[in-house]
């Protein structure tokens, strides 16, 4: 894994992302893609990252929640979290899977 730093202060939180990517690939592949994501927070992860799947190429990574709230203001601490991120429109939305 590369470490790669995103300036998460420069993304706008949104509400659109998850249903334009539902649309986008089909509720089957969205829901697949947010599994993976969980799952490389299981076997990478910490309690203080969160996944990130971009919506674009269905690329993941891991975020630190510190550094997502400090830069957002989103409180990304809590169970099954993940960040859908669109650089393309340069926007974030944060999702709890049930």
């Amino acid at each position: 894994m590369s470490d790669t730093h995103l300036d998460f202060a420069a993304l706008a939180p949104v509400n659109h992302l998850w249903p334009a990517f539902v649309e986008r690939l089909g509720s089957d592949k969205a829901q697949r893609a947010v599994r993976q994501a969980l799952d490389l927070q299981g076997m990478r992860g910490h309690h203080g990252t969160l996944p990130v799947l971009f919506t674009e190429t269905g690329g993941l990574a891991l975020a630190s929640t510190d550094l997502v709230r400090e830069q957002t203001g989103l409180n990304a601490h809590g169970e099954r979290m993940v960040l859908l991120l669109s650089t393309r429109e340069q926007v974030i939305q944060l999702l709890q899977e049930a």
